[in-house]
């Protein structure tokens, strides 16, 4: 009897064993399947968010050995109006992340066009709305308290950038629709072409025939428009048979649903990137501006590009999300969530240490200014933080999208960015006397706040009851136009 109750025993350690070891192979191969999926849409991500940065990169660069007085206004121009636009359309464009990624999942793939093309007609109407902004951009800018001399290059460069403000239409969707479906590696094609082509203009037009702003915003344009050639051939001659089905009138049918999610996401994004905004705008009325905003720029640029991996697996996240939601699969959903924002996180402690140990030498791209680069240097550690800390939130936002909460986490980012942040930069910047140094850990604590908040959003999120509510939506937006759709294809 002890020998079979050994045997027993021993049968039953080694069944446990073989189920540990099951479920660790199971994790494993779990683990590397959403490693693939995110990966297929954040790299080329990635890289087109880097190509397109790079876009902007590249003339500050030129510009910014034009003169202080010409980098300052690029800065205002460039980081201020266009981040104001470029935050609505981005925002508003994101509605078609939701709708196509869930659709996709749903396998209601006609339906993607015709989402596109309703966003093209609601992105356009905007653009349109905030176009005055750049014509009246010089007593905007005087008004917000910047320099006059700084000024009178600024509005110059702003209505330059009304032509890059619109090629976002067409851009921000077209992706948007291609990641829906895992095809976005023509966008990173497309974008490095369009970096080269760039770099090549602004060197031509700025340093060889010396046209100053008129060839750098020249070349800008141009590398603006380029990559929306490409990607709309791709989608309307064979690249999208399954999704894309020629240019319908029910496009015009039922805009209020998609201008209502476009407005919520809208609110979401924008309210995200004008903070950043507003802090370049606060460095404008500190104690040797044109000296402090220089280093914040280059700083921000410096946060910007390792943010655009964090952007990549916003992507990537929203896409896998809302996917797995469109499929009715809660579980998937969530491990997703997880892969993505430990993904990024892992990356963003590389980065971290990197420029903290470059310090002020980065610097010397953007400027030959020592007064600059020494500002940099003792801004590193708060870049190095906003690196890090910027590594998660976004990503936490992409798995927003994919759900559609873009509505509450407008609330949550009003709140933790303009009632915390904002109020701690300016009393530790002005009130304490800490100059541009306060104000931005006053800024990054709102970013603290607001990725904890939607941490926290995250883990307590029912998932199943996710997927229940967002496939009620879906299947509101899309029966009775299924219907209406194979109407039509018979009629045809």
């Amino acid at each position: 009897m002890a020998g079979e109750k050994v045997t027993a025993t021993l049968l039953n350690k080694t069944a446990e064993n073989n189920d540990g070891e099951e479920y660790e192979l199971k994790m494993r191969e779990r683990v590397w399947r959403e490693s693939k999926k995110l990966w297929v849409v954040a790299a080329p991500a990635i890289f087109t968010r880097f190509s397109t940065f790079g876009v902007s990169l590249i003339s500050q660069a030129f510009i910014g050995h034009l003169g202080p007085t010409e980098l300052a206004a690029f800065s205002i121009s460039f980081t201020v109006l266009l981040r104001f636009s470029n935050g609505i359309l981005l925002g508003m464009a994101s509605a078609l992340e939701t709708l196509c990624g869930q659709a996709y999942g749903a396998k209601q793939y006609h339906m993607l066009g015709i989402y596109l093309q309703r966003s093209w007609i609601v992105l356009t109407g905007c653009c349109i709305c905030i176009t005055p902004v750049y014509i009246f951009s010089g007593p905007i800018l005087l008004a917000l308290g910047q320099e006059e001399r700084i000024v009178r290059v600024a509005r110059i460069i702003a209505l330059w950038v009304i032509g890059v403000n619109f090629s976002f239409v067409p851009s921000l969707t077209c992706q948007m629709f291609l990641q829906a479906q895992s095809k976005n590696k023509i966008i990173a094609y497309v974008a490095a072409v369009s970096l080269g082509v760039h770099f090549f203009l602004s060197w031509l037009l700025m340093v060889y025939f010396d046209f100053g702003i008129t060839g750098a915003m020249t070349s800008m344009l141009v590398a603006s428009w380029l990559p929306n050639v490409a990607q709309l051939w791709f989608v309307m001659c064979g690249g999208c048979k399954d999704t894309w089905m020629g240019f319908s009138w029910l496009a015009f049918k039922d805009l209020w649903p998609i201008l209502k999610l476009s407005v919520s996401s809208g609110g979401m994004i924008c309210l995200e990137l004008w903070y950043n905004t507003i802090l370049v705008l606060l460095t404008g009325g500190l104690q040797d501006a044109e000296v402090a905003l220089d280093a914040l720029s280059i700083c921000v640029n410096i946060n910007g590009l390792e943010m655009m991996v964090a952007f990549g697996f916003l992507s990537a996240a929203s896409v896998r999300v809302s996917n797995e939601i469109g499929r009715g699969n809660a579980k998937e959903a969530k491990f997703a969530t997880i892969a993505a924002v430990l993904t990024s996180l892992s990356i963003g402690f590389v980065f971290f240490f990197i420029f903290l140990f470059l310090r002020g030498k980065i610097s010397y791209i953007f400027t030959t200014s020592e007064a600059v680069a020494a500002q940099v240097a003792d801004l590193s550690l708060l870049l190095a933080f906003s690196i890090l800390l910027n590594s998660v939130q976004p990503v936490l936002s992409g798995v927003a999208v994919g759900a559609g909460w873009q509505e509450n986490v407008t609330y949550v980012n009003l709140a933790c960015y303009y009632l915390v942040g904002i109020p701690s930069g300016i009393f530790l910047g002005y009130g304490i006397g800490l100059q541009v140094k306060g104000v931005w850990l006053g800024m990054l604590f709102g970013i603290f706040v607001q990725t904890c908040v939607l941490a926290i959003m995250t883990i307590k999120t029912d998932w199943d009851k996710q997927v229940c509510s967002s496939l009620k939506r879906l299947n509101r937006w899309v029966e009775p136009e299924s219907k209406d759709f194979d109407q039509v294809s018979q009629k045809e």
